[in-house]
């Protein structure tokens, strides 16, 4: 396993494995539990949003995840502002944090007030996007080769990656964030000079995390519920 790129937001690493394994981890994001609002009672809006839509954008709002929150879990928030302007997702003030403070929810004009409550409970993405804490997405690692002559150029629009030359030719994965391969293609085929890609026995993946938990966190948990999911097939099978 390469590292590539390791943030709270963002995990970025290669891997030797198989697409079919790949993919089952991808679908297990949509299973791992967390926390969004998921009841609305509005007593005002004088908002131009309908109270439909504006219970939607609140819905969507990441909230920061807490270990000592369980299934069942419920926490209760509440709006009350007459301020003139924007309403932002930090005008929340109840028994949890947003990710995001300054995500706009709807505009107030002067004398104009909006009232609102609410629940959470936890949910997974499979249920609704809401509950979905991030995304899991793959590529091929590939090896590219073509002439040399397009060394410098390549070099400055990805100094990233590894070039080796091999005589008239160079060499290079396309294994960064930013694929380099399209780019490569498209030299070649401005000038019509041949170019080789060969597939290696490596998946790059990348994983963006919404701001519930860590990137690397939705990363290790999918992977555990997949285990889970394997070893309770096991069992029916035996």
């Amino acid at each position: 396993m390469g590292k590539v790129k390791n943030s709270d937001e963002k995990l970025v690493f290669t891997l030797k494995t198989s697409e079919n394994l790949a993919n089952a981890i991808r679908r297990s994001v949509g299973l791992i539990p967390a926390m969004a609002i998921d009841e609305v009672e509005i007593s005002r809006n004088d908002s131009p949003l309908y109270d439909e839509t504006l219970a939607h954008r609140i819905g969507l709002i990441p909230l920061k995840h807490e270990k000592a929150w369980k299934e069942g879990s419920i926490l209760k928030f509440k709006i009350d502002s007459k301020k003139e302007g924007t309403v932002y997702s930090g005008d929340l003030k109840g028994e949890f944090k947003v990710v995001y403070e300054k995500i706009p929810l709807t505009i107030l004009s002067s004398g104009q007030e909006l009232k609102m409550k609410g629940k959470t409970r936890m949910g997974t993405g499979k249920e609704h996007a809401k509950f979905s804490p991030g995304i899991i997405f793959y590529r091929d690692v590939t090896e590219i080769a073509l002439d040399s002559e397009y060394e410098k150029e390549i070099k400055s629009s990805f100094p990233e990656n590894e070039i080796k030359a091999k005589g008239a030719k160079i060499t290079l994965k396309d294994d960064q964030e930013k694929t380099v391969l399209d780019f490569c293609e498209g030299l070649a085929q401005k000038d019509k000079k041949k170019i080789e890609v060969k597939e290696t026995d490596e998946l790059l993946f990348i994983i963006e995390s919404f701001g519930q938990m860590k990137a690397e966190e939705i990363f290790k948990k999918a992977v555990e519920i997949l285990k889970k999911d394997l070893k309770e097939i096991t069992k029916k099978v035996k």
